[in-house]
């Protein structure tokens, strides 16, 4: 064993100018530290975070800062396919689609905004703190109803609870139904649901990846209002959901209404094209997916500036030569 007092004196002499500029560095970190951890709520973005990282929203905002995007706009996007969506891959959002989820009613369509609810596997030591904290902020029972609780009309329940079946149905029908009546969306479920067959009698849009018997088990709250994975997909609060029969998108919101407008241009095309193929004199390559002949393209320009109305479609004739 090495014997300290041997060592040579120049080896223990305390050299404050060398420690100065480290120990300045370690005390600002401190400084800056204490009052963000002390400020920032625990399971869920402050309001300033939340516009820190959903910046680019165009539209007003919910008192905790979550975007609120126009129920006109989740109107229109009412119509929408996932096809229409996947534009958005190009504008640096590759990863809003997800699939292989089972379907509650497919025929029905799921749109509204993201209240997002982020499980992990219980672990108890972090279990006892996050309890203990939120009751001495004067809240009851901290659960996955603590996030169901702080749902709003059009809101969709986001749940991350990493793809788990064994972590039984993170809703039963008593809860789905308070989920109906109060969001008149749905939800998207990135695990298990039980009471199927009660649930199935409500008329509400829901994804989920299986149905088991079990309540709820095993898993602890983590994150309310704070960005979530579903699937391959990075959902923030106030995406604008859509589900339908092949998966379930989610679009941001300061990118929504590029979405629906061209997607009126789709639906308009589409139109045109079936109407022309109503009239049994051209081959499908000579109507889609584009008309090549100059009879034809001027034909399809007249009918979309008819359906558009001439101050959008001047809109979309600056877009299309501001593109090429």
């Amino acid at each position: 064993m090495s014997n300290l007092s041997n060592l040579p004196a120049t080896r223990l002499r305390w050299k404050p100018q060398a420690w100065r500029p480290w120990g300045t560095l370690l005390v600002l970190f401190a400084v800056l530290l204490v009052p963000a951890y002390s400020q920032a709520q625990v399971f869920t973005w402050t309001r300033e975070q939340m516009l820190k990282y959903t910046a680019q929203n165009p539209y007003e905002r919910f008192p905790d800062g979550r975007p609120k995007v126009p129920d006109a706009i989740l109107q229109r996007v009412m119509g929408l396919s996932a096809e229409e969506v996947l534009g958005i891959a190009s504008r640096g959002y590759p990863n809003q689609f997800v699939d292989g989820m089972q379907v509650l009613h497919p025929g029905k369509k799921l749109v509204g905004r993201a209240l997002t609810l982020q499980l992990m596997p219980l672990r108890a030591d972090v279990a006892e703190a996050q309890a203990a904290e939120w009751k001495a902020k004067g809240g009851a029972r901290f659960s996955h109803q603590t996030a169901i609780d702080m749902l709003e009309p059009g809101d969709v329940f986001v749940v991350d609870v990493f793809g788990s079946i064994g972590s039984g149905g993170i809703i039963g029908d008593n809860l789905a139904y308070y989920i109906w009546k109060t969001t008149g969306a749905g939800f998207v479920i990135d695990g298990a649901i039980r009471d199927l067959e009660g649930i199935a009698a409500f008329d509400l849009a829901g994804y989920f990846r299986g149905a088991t018997p079990p309540a709820i088990r095993n898993v602890m709250v983590t994150g309310i209002n704070i960005p979530v994975r579903v699937g391959n997909a990075t959902v923030l609060p106030g995406d604008v959901v859509l589900g339908d029969r092949e998966g379930v998108c989610f679009i941001p919101p300061h990118v929504v209404k590029d979405i629906v407008d061209a997607a009126d241009i789709t639906h308009i095309h589409d139109e045109w094209t079936r109407l022309k193929f109503d009239e049994r004199k051209y081959k499908s390559s000579e109507i889609y997916g584009s008309p090549r002949d100059p009879a034809l393209i001027k034909e399809y320009e007249d009918y979309l500036k008819l359906k558009l109305g001439a101050e959008r479609y001047a809109e979309y004739v600056k877009r299309k030569s501001a593109s090429r």
